[in-house]
């Protein structure tokens, strides 16, 4: 079955952790670790693009990152924006790389997009190999500080980015996000206007409740929700309300399960500062979160909205710290296939299935996508 991972921050790996994230999955995990006080270790990984050709995973939305590091952020990040816009761009030089190779096709269009899963889907319909085929990339931003100014954002559409969060852990130039109470800044309305006029779609992913109906009340685009679980499941702001994800299956948006463990699990919700992969094992094991917790926030998603139609897979690959912080059956992302089976059981007919595994996004990109 074909899998479209709804969030994978694939630049981040390969460029700020520099992994070789072309080679088989145990070579790529078997090269030694530059510092490994500093960087995620390399066994970790749980994505290369050979083993997402082998699970099935025909296309994903990547990231690019660049964040600005404010007083109080919890994160690392770049003492001006200048520096956080040139690492994204760096990130996008990685992707634009892997396509003149013919590794990877970037979607920027609907018809590429079409013609690209129509390859797939023949390919897996007939139970084909999929080792040589190209993985299909969408092109997001993971917090919009990469975007100098709010007009900046016309030269991001023209190398290729179709999808932004304002946002991520913090504050950033346009909103605040994870771990903060507040609003937009004054520059996220220019921001907002702009987007919406080019058909940029907007992530919701990480802004904290005030920014995010402030974000909906001013832009009347395209709206998703790329890795984001729900509140009433694993409490955190973190997550969001039903009363949040409601509006976006109001909007017609698409809201995609994190496999990241710390947004799963259910014995309290974790101190997000707290919560890096180097203390996961000692706040709880990791075979205390199953992908049948993954499965409880796609169904919730689905029983809120009365259908299937706005659930889907956003792993939040890597991002989370790869295997450490992941489910308990998933070393690889080969091992989202599991959760196919998991919704069978639960009652899913397979047309459901197959909308949450990658229908969805599928069909939402396929809409908002410029011609």
């Amino acid at each position: 079955m074909l899998i479209f991972d709804g969030d994978y921050p694939m630049a981040y790996g390969a460029f700020d952790l520099n992994r070789n994230l072309s080679l088989p999955i145990a070579e790529a995990r078997a090269l030694p670790d530059e510092d490994a006080d500093t960087r995620w270790p390399n066994a970790g990984i749980m994505a290369t693009l050979p083993e997402m050709r082998r699970g099935r995973v025909a296309g994903a939305l990547v990231k690019v990152v660049g964040r600005i590091k404010r007083p109080h952020s919890p994160l690392w990040g770049y003492s001006s924006g200048d520096g956080a816009y040139a690492a994204a761009q760096g990130h996008l030089a990685y992707y634009r790389i892997l396509a003149r190779r013919g590794e990877v096709h970037l979607l920027r269009r609907r018809s590429e997009f079409a013609a690209h899963f129509a390859q797939w889907a023949a390919v897996d319909a007939e139970g084909g190999e999929s080792s040589s085929l190209p993985i299909g990339f969408v092109l997001g931003m993971e917090g919009a500080d990469p975007i100098l100014w709010p007009e900046q954002v016309e030269d991001w559409w023209a190398d290729g980015l179709r999808v932004v969060s304002l946002t991520h852990y913090g504050v950033s130039s346009y909103a605040h996000g994870t771990g903060t109470a507040g609003g937009l800044t004054p520059q996220a309305k220019p921001l907002l206007r702009a987007m919406a006029r080019l058909g940029m779609i907007l992530d919701l992913t990480h802004i904290a409740d005030e920014g995010f109906w402030q974000a909906l009340a001013l832009f009347d685009g395209p709206v998703l929700a790329s890795h984001q679980n729900c509140r009433a499941l694993v409490a955190g702001e973190r997550q969001f309300s039903d009363e949040q994800l409601r509006a976006i299956i109001k909007r017609g948006g698409v809201i995609g399960a994190s496999m990241d463990t710390w947004m799963l699990y259910r014995d309290g919700q974790l101190n997000w500062a707290k919560a890096g992969i180097s203390e996961r094992r000692d706040l709880f094991p990791r075979q205390a979160v199953t992908l049948a917790h993954v499965a409880d926030h796609i169904d919730h998603v689905c029983q809120l909205a009365g259908n299937a139609d706005h659930a889907a897979i956003g792993g939040d690959t890597d991002g989370q710290g790869g295997v450490e912080g992941a489910p308990a059956e998933v070393d690889t992302i080969a091992d989202y296939q599991q959760l196919a089976g998991i919704l069978a059981r639960r009652g899913y007919d397979q047309i459901a299935i197959e909308q949450i595994m990658s229908g969805n996004w599928l069909r939402f990109y396929t809409q908002w996508l410029p011609a």
